[in-house]
C-alpha cells in the first residue's frame, strides 16, 4: 500500500528556476469526475499520466488534505494515449520541474493550455508533520483547497476561474 504525504503551494517569485535540475512534460487526464468522488459514488481518482517517454495508470484515494493512499502501475504509452481519450473533462498539460532545496526535491507545476499562468509547488514529506525549509519563492498553501487539484483543474481549468479565486487564498 501507499500513502503519499503531499503538501500544495503557490508560488511568490521565480527565484526556483534557477535550480531546476530537469524540466519534463505531463499529459494527463482522468477516468472520473469529481461529482462521483464528492457526491460519495466513487472513493478514489482514477488518472492516466504520459510523462516524457512513461506512461502510469494512478488511484489516488479521495480525501482532501496532506495525505492520501496512492498506488502508480507503469502502462504502455500507446495503451495511455487511447486512455486519455477516454477521460472525463479535460487533459491537463503542465511541465514539471525538479528543484532540491533544503533536502527536499520540490515538483514545480507550470500549467499549460487552459491552465496556463498556474504554477504551483508540491513537495512530498514522509510524515504530515515533517518540518522542511521554506525558500524563499515560497507562497500560500494550497493543499486543502480541491480548486488546485488536477482532478478540478481537468473539469474547471484556471482560465474559467473567477479573480477572486486566482487571487489564492486569504492570508491567515
Amino acid at each position: 500500500m501507499g500513502v503519499e504525504i503531499e503538501r500544495k503551494f503557490l508560488l511568490a517569485g521565480d527565484g526556483w528556476r534557477a535550480a531546476v535540475e530537469r524540466p519534463q512534460p505531463m499529459a494527463q487526464g482522468y477516468l472520473n469526475d469529481l461529482r462521483v468522488l464528492d457526491g460519495g459514488l466513487q472513493k478514489a481518482s482514477v488518472r492516466v499520466r504520459i510523462e516524457g517517454p512513461s506512461a502510469f495508470l494512478n488511484i489516488k484515494s479521495a480525501q482532501a488534505g496532506p495525505s492520501r493512499l496512492e498506488f502508480d502501475y507503469p502502462v504502455p504509452v500507446e495503451d495511455a494515449r487511447q486512455l486519455l481519450e477516454l477521460c472525463v473533462g479535460g487533459v491537463v498539460r503542465k511541465r514539471r520541474h525538479y528543484v532540491r532545496h533544503g533536502g527536499h526535491l520540490w515538483e514545480i507545476d507550470e500549467f499549460e493550455g487552459d491552465n496556463a499562468g498556474l504554477v504551483v509547488a508540491e513537495i512530498e514529506l514522509d510524515a504530515v508533520d515533517e518540518a522542511f525549509e521554506r525558500p524563499d519563492w515560497l507562497g500560500a498553501e494550497v493543499t486543502e483547497l480541491k480548486r488546485y487539484y488536477n482532478l478540478a483543474l481537468a473539469e474547471r481549468p484556471w482560465s474559467r476561474w473567477s479573480e477572486a479565486e486566482r487571487a489564492g487564498p486569504a492570508p491567515g
